[in-house]
C-alpha cells in the first residue's frame, strides 16, 4: 500500500493563493463591518440624542431652540443631565487642545479631520462637551449672538479614542430648529447642505458636518466613505 498525499510545493502554492485571496478580500470584509458599525451607532446616537431632547423638552415646558438659550453654555448645561456621565468636559476640556492653522487662519482640532480627512474646525465644538458611559462624545455648538440662531449637538457615535475620527464618518450634527425640532444636518432648512458640505472634492473646513441626514436616507452611504 502506498500513501497519497500532498507534497510540499502543492502545499506551500496553496497557502500562497490562500494569502493573495484573504488579501483581496480581507480589507473589503473590514470596510464593510466598519460601515455596519458606524452605521448602527448613528442611529442609536439618533435615538439617544432625541429621547433627551423630547424629554428635557417636557421638562421645560418649553420649545428648545437657540433663542431659549442663549448664553453660550446654558443648552449643554441642561441637557447634560439626561445621561449618565463618563466625562464632564465643561466648555471644551476634552477635545480642544486646538491647534492654529496658519494655512486657514483659524484653530483647528487635533484630534478630528474633515469628510476627506483634511483640518477640520472647531468653532461648532465650544460650547460643552460630554463623554457619556456607553462611549458615545457629545458637543454642542450655542449661539444667539450677531443675529445668529444656532444650535448644534455633533456626536461621536464610537468614541473619542476610536477612529475614523471623522465628520461624516463617526462624527455627525445634529441641528435643533427655531420650531423646536431636531434634524440631522443636511436636512431640508438645515444650515448647511450636503451638495457643498458632505462632498469628497471640498476642501472646506466644514465638510462633513452636513453628512447626517445623507447617512441615515441612503442605502449604501456608509459602502462609499472616502479613504
Amino acid at each position: 500500500m502506498r500513501n497519497k498525499g500532498f507534497t510540499l510545493a502543492e502545499v506551500l502554492i496553496t497557502l500562497g493563493i490562500i494569502g493573495v485571496v484573504a488579501a483581496m478580500t480581507l480589507p473589503t470584509l473590514v470596510n464593510q463591518t466598519q460601515g455596519q458599525e458606524l452605521e448602527t451607532g448613528l442611529k442609536k446616537a439618533y435615538s439617544v440624542i432625541q429621547a433627551a431632547y423630547n424629554q428635557m423638552t417636557y421638562d421645560e415646558g418649553q420649545i428648545i431652540n437657540s433663542t431659549n438659550y442663549r448664553e453660550t453654555t446654558s443648552f449643554m448645561k441642561k441637557f447634560k443631565k439626561y445621561f449618565k456621565l463618563a466625562k464632564d468636559c465643561n466648555k471644551s476640556d476634552c477635545e480642544l487642545a486646538d491647534t492654529d492653522n496658519e494655512d486657514l487662519g483659524a484653530k483647528v482640532s487635533s484630534h478630528y479631520k474633515t469628510y476627506n480627512n483634511r483640518p477640520l474646525m472647531t468653532s461648532f465644538l465650544d460650547d460643552g462637551q460630554i463623554m457619556i458611559t456607553d462611549g458615545m462624545f457629545f458637543f454642542a455648538e450655542n449661539n444667539a449672538a450677531d443675529g445668529r440662531n444656532i444650535l448644534f449637538i455633533t456626536v461621536d457615535v464610537n468614541g473619542y479614542n476610536k477612529k475614523p475620527n471623522r465628520w461624516g464618518h463617526d462624527l455627525f450634527t445634529f441641528q435643533v430648529m427655531d420650531n423646536g425640532k431636531l434634524l440631522p444636518m443636511g436636512a431640508e432648512g438645515t444650515t448647511f447642505d450636503e451638495d457643498s458640505y458632505c462632498s469628497i472634492n471640498s476642501n472646506n473646513q466644514y465638510n462633513g458636518i452636513a453628512c447626517t441626514y445623507k447617512a441615515l436616507t441612503e442605502k449604501d452611504y456608509f459602502k462609499n466613505l472616502p479613504k
